[in-house]
Order: structure tokens, then sequence, then C-alpha cells
């Protein structure tokens, strides 16, 4: 059980800081907050997604790029040019990393106002880093296994925030309903996010990518956004005008 809820907590914590700081502040900037704010939340960010963990500059330029050319040759990741899951997993990585190490030119458009913090990204990314929480996990669940089906648990832990990325970028292609019909293949996959907090609801997204909110129907409650609203009424954060969606 010990080793269930460790998944559990890694799984929706780094979905959290994923959805919340990577997608809706560093991408999409519907929020905003002291610097003070944000360099804590870099290092939530770093100690929930521990070896999978992401850069706000990296996952915001390429995001961006996503929305700007969705379902295109020039998408960092689209099933429709992808052959297949690990295909599209290791083309994104690919690209990612590039666009991280500034290893390729980025168009202006996509860079402004990313947040950077090039000392820690340079920490939190590095093999030493990764290695680190991976023995971490490996001695956690050495330590706490009770059955042998628990260990295969292990690659969801030192992986989970490309398998949450894989999620949206190929099944919310591919699987769900649409509320909007648009010139992209984006769906929503379920019609109460209970899984992916709210970046389930990816065809709404695609269609009102400048709101916090990513819920349209009254049954699509975006948990993310419930969140953000309680920090934003708190004073943590500070929303942006939300804009009027048709539903």
């Amino acid at each position: 059980m010990t080793i269930v809820i460790f998944v559990l907590v890694l799984w929706y914590g780094g979905l959290f800081f994923q959805s919340f700081f990577l997608h809706r502040y560093a991408a999409h900037q519907v929020f905003t907050m002291s610097n003070t704010m944000e360099r804590i939340t870099f290092v939530l960010t770093w100690v929930f997604q521990g070896s999978s963990y992401l850069s706000a500059y990296g996952y915001g330029i390429m995001h961006r790029m996503h929305h700007a050319y969705t379902d295109t040759e020039k998408d960092p990741h689209s099933p429709k040019y992808d052959a297949n899951l690990l295909a599209m997993m290791w083309k994104t990585k690919t690209i990612y990393q590039d666009i991280n190490q500034q290893r390729v030119p980025v168009d202006a458009r996509f860079t402004k106002n990313v947040p950077q913090w090039k000392s820690f990204d340079t920490f939190a990314s590095s093999r030493i880093s990764r290695l680190l929480w991976i023995t971490g996990y490996v001695l956690f669940f050495a330590f706490f296994v009770t059955a042998p089906w628990q260990w295969l648990l292990l690659p969801i832990a030192v992986l989970m925030a490309p398998i949450h990325g894989v999620i949206i970028n190929w099944f919310g292609h591919i699987y769900g309903y649409v509320n909007f019909k648009m010139k992209n293949t984006s769906k929503n996959l379920f019609r109460f996010d209970f899984l992916m907090m709210g970046e389930g609801y990816h065809n709404n997204h695609h269609k009102h990518a400048s709101s916090a909110n990513f819920g349209v129907k009254w049954y699509e409650i975006d948990i993310t956004y419930l969140i953000i609203k309680a920090m934003d009424t708190l004073g943590i954060i500070q929303l942006k005008a939300i804009p009027v969606k048709n539903s």
C-alpha cells in the first residue's frame, strides 16, 4: 500500500506542477506570480517530477510550437506525423533537449517571457540529479515493496513526466470527444478528468489556449484550475482576465 500511495503522490504532484507551472504559467502565462514564488515553484517541480524533471524554458517553448504548428510536420509531437507512440516520445525528447540547451535557433515569438533559471535547470536536468532520484526510488521500493507486482510501478515513477506528456500528446489527439470542430485532431479524453487534472480537456484547450480553465461544459471539472483559483483568492498568484468561452 505504501508503494501505491507513493506513486500516486508522484503522479498527481508531478502532474499538478507540469500543468500549473510548465503548461499554464510558462507556456501560456494565464497568471502571474512573484519572483520568489516562481523560484519556489521551480524547486517543487523538480521535487515532484524527480528523475523526469522538465524545464519551464524547454517545455514552454516546445508547447507554444505545438499550438502554432498543430498536426503539421513542424509539430514537435503529433500522432499524424509519427509512426508510433515511442517514435513520438523520442522525437519530442530530442526537440525538447535541443531547445532547452539552446542548440537550435527559436523564433522570438516562442521565447517571449518564458521563465528560465539556467543554473537550477542545469543541475535539475543533469545526469547526476536524475541518477540520484532513480537511486532514491529504487531504495524506497526495495524497503517498502510488499508484493512483486509493485516493482512494475517503478518505471512509472522514473518516467512520470514523459508518461503524462504522451497521454495528452498521443492519446489526446486520437481518442475522445470533441466540443469544438477545429483544423486539428485535438480531443477531450474524459468528461470528468480525474486522471489528468484537467489536462485531458485537450480539445477545449486548443480552442481557448489563453484560458486558465480547460473545462467548458458543466461536468468538465478542471481540478488544476480549482487549485489555481484558490491560490489566486489567497494572493499567492494573480490570475489574468479569463476570456469568455462559447460552449
